[in-house]
């Protein structure tokens, strides 16, 4: 079915509203590319889930904030599924059910569905695209890949030293190589992960003493107290219709 709309009008329409709905933040019309699938998705962000609108190609997923649902979207995210990985996940609680997660060198998060049906769709159409993509790339297939993010409502405490009780005085830090929720004094190092930042991002000092073990350079100690969280969307109750796929 996606050989059958990579040349066709309604393809290259639907790729163009993309664009549109994205200000022409970027050019996604590519030869042979075709949109398979959208929808929207609950991202599990830092602090809490956050509705994202996701559009699957046959060898690239994009997604974004909603600021007018189906009209205008920003912060456009891009992933070549050549080097992503899907892992269904267990139901947790009343919130976080009917999800999967989103494994790529370059970024890593948990997303969820709005029933059953609709996670075994997107995670059939997300691994038939990624097992197309793989079969033709030529890249070699890397093991080292951002972690997702543990919410930061997972951890009371400090995940390394156990001691330490986050307040207003003690911050959360997320180590960016293993993704624990950790404290200051339990993350005092930078280390160079050059899929996914140009700069040292902060890590933990058992995943900084692991990594110096195998001789990865480029790291300087981390005094800034400096703090990443998710983009904001316009409303975290976008109401979520069903995921519509057109192959």
């Amino acid at each position: 079915m996606v050989d059958r709309l990579v040349d066709s009008e309604a393809n290259a329409r639907r790729i163009a509203n993309v664009e549109n709905c994205f200000g022409g933040a970027q050019v996604l019309a590519a030869p042979n590319r075709v949109l398979v699938g959208e929808g929207v998705l609950q991202k599990q962000c830092r602090k809490q889930l956050k509705p994202r609108q996701f559009f699957l190609f046959n060898d690239v997923i994009v997604y974004g904030t909603i600021i007018i649902h189906r009209k205008k979207y920003n912060n456009m995210h891009v992933l070549p599924l050549d080097e992503v990985r899907i892992v269904a996940l267990d139901d947790i609680g009343p919130e976080r059910q009917n999800g999967w997660q989103i494994i790529s060198p370059r970024k890593s998060f948990n997303v969820y569905a709005a029933n059953a049906s609709e996670k075994s769709e997107w995670i059939q159409h997300l691994n038939t695209c990624i097992e197309g993509c793989q079969r033709k790339s030529s890249k070699k297939v890397t093991t080292e890949l951002a972690p997702a993010w543990i919410p930061d409502d997972a951890a009371t405490h400090c995940m390394i030293c156990s001691k330490v009780k986050f307040s207003l005085y003690e911050r959360k830090h997320h180590c960016r190589r293993c993704g624990k929720i950790v404290c200051n004094n339990c993350s005092t190092k930078r280390l160079l992960l050059a899929s996914q930042s140009a700069e040292p991002v902060r890590v933990c000092d058992p995943c900084f003493a692991e990594a110096s073990a195998k001789r990865i350079s480029d790291v300087k100690p981390d005094s800034s107290g400096d703090d990443d969280s998710d983009d904001n969307s316009a409303s975290n109750r976008q109401e979520q219709e069903p995921a519509q796929f057109f192959s």
